[in-house]
């Protein structure tokens, strides 16, 4: 094999341990009940519907409520692929395997549909009643067909005839043409249309394109937003008006159905399964066996049927018939189907109706000069931990890797990479760092869900440049977040690191929370060329020196350290448990905060979305309180703190059975004092009492507090977690 070959399947990690058992149960351990758990499907529409609430919220900017309604359609479609996806797999197959909390997978299957339309309800209409008429007010309308004046309707015929009508093709259904299969999130118009001859009526189906905006811009300078309203007094503004292009087509169908007689019209949109597996010990060439099973993804069976709530009941049934849909996995939706369009109105330059720009700052140890100060140099005074977006990610970690591809004493350079930018300057480094001659080594994890496509590019970009690419593990994904840099200085070779809890990319790092540790400590440079021996080659490392691994150590690391602190908090020191995650659902971990409760440690935890622990129930759970906080930034570090023991870890594991045993995860201890200190005061403002988040109550319900009365009996304000950082780090752009 030469020096640029792909390594195209690895061998496997070793086995994990056997998974740690709860704290066993003694004498002096009353029993932990059996409804212990709360539903991590139902947890997760909660978490949904908080990202619903910052849309409700008129504190926030009006633009910035529209893309909470985007971003809430996109989660709940990803939802549906994924987890709904995964039940009704489990249901068809007879499997009983039920939840922790004691649900099969039909009753859970009930459960979510009941509350996905209520949500879905919910969702339209805020638009509908709230969002859409304050856009209209401040001149952004989402108008229909009849609210065009003459010369509009005429200028956008025109377009439609030249740029829409040569692209569409409505398919008849007939015994001449089978139902037409329908792709997975397309929009869709399903049309009855009549024989102007005969008087039989027939069914077509009309895709919208899914290669062109959502929405056509119709331009104005004017007084008005919709024909029927001008007002002559008003002074001309600009006013931004978006036609859906379901409308424009519809307004159309005799063009595409001439000498027919168009009955009715409506729209639907069906998801389907996107969840796969690929069969790693049959397939030799990973690469290979992913591409095959993309291109069976958009044929994957039905989990949801959106359709407009005006659709005749005639033309439902026709539709679940057909696409052979379960009435119960119908949502009916007033208004406008997939709300993610609203991104596009989102992109209107009206800086007013959006939060105020934020530049992150660059890490004091860099400095802001003329000449970026070095890395390296900096890195061998001391550690640095990076917050972002809150500290810049160009000015730090990119900078880290970019200087080591340029750097002619830099001798290699190995990564991990999960999920990247699609003009990545992180690939782009590597690739001029293997050209350059220097060793390079990337693992791109191409299992990533729905950046499979995107990752396979980058993969083979990368490849071409002579890097040594491999494809993850076999039964595992590679989701930590890892950089190793080995450099020559004089006659020793010294090595400097990166372990992050958030993906190397740019774009991404401006709009997610996240923490990095970079370091030139000699024993984790020692650990992280363990592990990518582990990832590459066929060493059997399952210890590490400062770092714990999944899937050998993560989850036992955790909760060894749990127990600690539960017995030194026995032993009379000042013990707390203090956790931020995306997710935390792993039963183990879960029994071991409620003993560490029992015992009398306070465990408080911020987490973003799921939360299986029940907190606040008598004798089980008295000391765990558990907060959200959604908001301009999507909260998405893990970090641990366990005060009794001094201990921080930060890293990429969840607290969740996929991080713990089925990934690859790193979490790194932070010992310099400086650097705690920062991971203290973030907490500190995370779980401050007047810090506006919402709370999970004992039964599982999330109740959003504090309120500015609450505060303001204590003499203090609400305030915001997110404005606090910002304004720390950036004092001047406050």
């Amino acid at each position: 094999m030469s020096d640029t070959d792909t390594v195209h399947q690895p061998p496997r990690l070793p086995a994990p341990p056997p998974a740690v058992d709860p704290q066993p149960e003694t004498s002096t351990q009353p029993q932990l009940p059996a409804d212990r758990y709360l539903n991590r499907e139902l947890s997760w529409l909660d978490f949904n519907g908080r990202v619903l609430a910052l849309a409700e919220d008129h504190s926030e900017p009006l633009l910035e409520r529209a893309k909470f309604l985007a971003i809430f359609a996109s989660n709940l479609d990803e939802f549906y692929m994924v987890r709904v996806a995964g039940l009704k797999r489990r249901a068809t197959a007879g499997l009983s395997v039920r939840s922790a909390d004691g649900l099969s997978p039909t009753e859970q299957l009930e459960l979510i549909a009941a509350s996905a339309q209520e949500l879905a309800s919910r969702h339209a209409r805020v638009f509908l009643d709230d969002i859409q008429p304050a856009l209209r007010e401040e001149g952004i309308a989402i108008i229909g067909w009849a609210d065009l004046d003459d010369e509009e309707r005429q200028r956008l015929s025109g377009y439609f005839q030249d740029q829409v009508f040569p692209v569409l093709t409505p398919l008849a259904v007939d015994p001449a043409h089978p139902f037409p299969y329908i792709s997975g999130l397309s929009l869709n118009l399903a049309v009855t249309v009549k024989d102007s001859d005969t008087g039989g009526e027939h069914f077509a189906r009309v895709k919208v394109p899914d290669n062109v905006d959502r929405f056509v811009r119709v331009r104005r300078t004017g007084t008005r937003l919709l024909a029927r309203d001008a007002d002559p007094s008003v002074p001309p503004v600009n006013l931004a008006a978006f036609l859906p292009m379901e409308d424009l087509i519809a307004a159309h169908l005799d063009q595409l159905f001439p000498g027919m007689d168009v009955v009715e019209h409506h729209s639907f949109r069906i998801t389907r399964n996107a969840d796969f597996e690929v069969d790693e010990d049959r397939d030799e060439d990973l690469l290979q066996a992913l591409e095959r099973e993309l291109a069976r993804r958009r044929f994957g069976s039905p989990v949801r049927l959106e359709v407009s709530d005006d659709m005749t009941e005639h033309m439902l049934d026709l539709l679940l018939r057909e696409l052979d849909v379960d009435p119960g996995d119908v949502i009916q939706v007033p208004g406008l189907l997939d709300l993610s369009c609203l991104w596009q109105v989102y992109g209107v330059d009206r800086p007013a109706l959006k939060d105020a720009p934020y530049v992150p700052a660059t890490p004091a140890a860099f400095g802001e000069r003329e000449t970026p100060r070095n890395v390296f140099a900096a890195l061998r005074e001391g550690d640095v931990l990076v917050h972002h977006p809150y500290d810049s990610f160009s000015t730090s970690v990119q900078r880290f890797i970019e200087q080591a591809a340029a750097d002619p004493q830099v001798l290699a350079i190995k990564q991990t990479l999960y999920r990247t930018s699609g003009d990545s300057p992180i690939v782009n480094a590597l690739i001029d760092a293997a050209e350059a001659g220097k060793q390079v080594v990337a693992l791109v994890e191409i299992k990533a869900r729905f950046d499979e496509q995107a990752n396979i590019k980058w993969a083979r970009a990368l490849e071409q440049a002579g890097v040594h690419v491999v494809y993850g593990l076999v039964g595992l994904k590679t989701h930590c977040k890892t950089c190793l840099v080995v450099r020559r200085e004089g006659a020793t070779i010294r090595r400097y690191c990166h372990i992050g809890t958030g993906n190397y990319n740019p774009k991404t790092a401006r709009l997610y929370e996240d923490v990095g540790l970079l370091t030139a400590a000699p024993e984790i440079g020692a650990d992280l060329t363990d592990l990518f021996n582990s990832l590459t080659g066929y060493s059997r490392k399952a210890s590490y020196r400062n770092l714990l691994v999944a899937p050998s150590s993560v989850r036992s690391g955790i909760i060894e350290r749990i127990q600690r602190e539960t017995e030194l908090a026995e032993q009379g020191h000042e013990a707390r448990i203090r956790l931020k995650a995306n997710a935390i659902v792993d039963e183990q971990v879960i029994d071991a905060l409620y003993r560490a409760s029992q015992a009398g440690v306070p465990v408080q935890i911020v987490v973003r979305g799921i939360c299986g622990l029940r907190p606040g129930v008598s004798g089980m759970s008295d000391n765990i309180e558990v907060r959200s906080i959604l908001g301009r930034f999507l909260e998405h570090s893990r970090v641990l703190h366990f005060q009794a023991q001094d201990e921080y870890w930060i890293g990429s594991a969840d607290m969740m059975h996929r991080n713990l045993d089925r990934r690859v995860e790193v979490m790194a201890q932070v010992k310099d004092r400086r650097l705690t200190e920062r991971l203290a005061g973030m907490f500190d403002s995370a779980l401050d009492p007047a810090t506006r988040c919402w709370v999970l109550q004992a039964d599982g319900t999330w109740k959003a507090g504090p309120t500015a009365t609450e505060v303001a009996d204590q003499g203090e304000r609400v305030r915001d977690h997110q404005q606090y950082l910002m304004r720390l780090r950036r004092p001047d752009q406050q």
